[in-house]
């Protein structure tokens, strides 16, 4: 089962419906990284008191831990986590990139040598298939090969015409079984590659968007490139793919990348973000990031984010959630991520609402153009490992 349904529109930006066999979510929507099947510092009890629709895993590392053969024995991920609502998996295909040095890429695929134990581990578009089955995800992503900024140009593409060719590889053994061992209803999205140039960009969303692929992900980007040549590639590729699927922005972002890709007609998002910054201490608020750690707060018994009504905002202080942290205490650690991931979640709940009541596109303008400087923004990362 899957459904995509669009709501309202405003300019290029789309709200709409996802639905999978395991519920649906609201899009615009932010997936939380869960890489080993957690979200890190949150309980599943956690994840759903804070209404996440979707979180993102990663199948190159529950390969590895706790294995696919252990984990089809315990009833897939969504039985292992008690998680009832969507999984997307990645295909391990940003570990092409980000695990260079122990990895071979031939024709047919990829090797690995684990970053645990340097045991080997073997990837095909169809294997990846088949992993992504046993994890039970609700959509899946087709190994592909995610290029460096400063790859030479034959060498991206290459990188483009494997992940064309692994693309159809994989929809093809999708499309030979659409559902999972536990027998829910599966779905594929196809990946976008096309390296650093707009004509690459729009080649392979033109290709990746023929195969009949029932959404579509942009990966990529955000590694190295100037954001402005982030947004003008993602233009690119979504000016070519399709209205009747979600679009897919891989690794993305910072509060102020995930409006101006909503302005761009993006529909989901992951990022580590707000999970990686909290656990060093730095929030993201209304009025910019915050790092807690600071002695400005020592004394500050003011919420983290007087705007925000997360269960840290409406009962700590900045002084208590420093004091934690700077002992040390893993409690601080779970307050700083509760409160940026309902953050996310609340920007993402914000924008909604803009493009159905017809304010998104001044709110957008007004939001980009203070945000940023509020915030003292980074570029969106990607989980080197994950």
């Amino acid at each position: 089962m899957f459904a995509f349904d669009i709501r309202a529109t405003a300019m290029e930006a789309r709200c709409g419906k996802v639905t999978t066999s395991h519920g649906s979510f609201d899009t615009p929507a932010f997936m939380p990284v869960g890489t080993a099947g957690a979200v890190k510092a949150l309980t599943t009890d956690q994840l759903e008191q804070l209404n996440i629709g979707i979180i993102l895993s990663n199948t190159y590392h529950l390969a590895l831990r706790p294995g696919m053969d252990r984990l089809k024995a315990l009833g897939g991920l969504h039985q292992l986590m008690d998680w009832q609502r969507p999984i997307l998996t990645d295909s391990g295909g940003f570990q092409v990139l980000s695990l260079a040095s122990r990895r071979k890429i031939d024709d047919e695929g990829v090797t690995f040598r684990s970053h645990l134990d340097g045991s080997q581990l073997r990837f095909t578009p169809e294997s990846v298939v088949d992993h992504q089955r046993v994890i039970g995800s609700d959509i899946m992503m087709p190994l592909d090969v995610c290029p460096g900024f400063d790859d030479d140009p034959e060498d991206i593409s290459r990188a483009t015409e494997l992940t064309h060719r692994w693309a159809e590889k994989a929809y093809a053994s999708w499309q030979a079984k659409p559902e999972s061992y536990q027998g829910h209803s599966q779905t594929l999205f196809g990946i976008v590659q096309g390296g650093y140039t707009e004509a690459g960009r729009r080649e392979s969303a033109k290709f990746i968007s023929s195969l009949g692929f029932p959404g579509w992900a942009i990966g990529g980007l955000v590694t190295a490139e100037p954001l402005s040549t982030t947004w003008q590639l993602v233009a690119a590729a979504t000016q070519e793919l399709p209205a009747s699927g979600p679009r897919y922005l891989m690794g993305v972002g910072t509060p102020a990348d995930i409006v101006r890709a909503v302005t761009l007609g993006i529909d989901m998002f992951d990022c580590v973000l707000p999970t990686r910054n909290a656990r060093n201490g730095s929030v993201f608020t209304n009025r910019g990031t915050l790092n807690l750690r600071s002695s400005r707060f020592a004394d500050d018994q003011g919420p983290i984010d007087p705007e925000c009504d997360c269960p840290v905002c409406l009962r700590h202080s900045r002084a208590y959630v420093r004091h934690l942290l700077r002992c040390n205490e893993i409690t601080g650690l779970v307050l700083t991520t509760i409160h940026s991931v309902y953050f996310y979640i609340s920007l993402m709940s914000r924008i909604r609402c803009r493009i159905q009541d017809g304010s998104f596109a001044s709110w957008a303008e007004d939001f980009l153009a203070t945000y940023e400087q509020l915030a003292g923004e980074k570029p969106a990362e990607r989980e080197v490992t994950a």
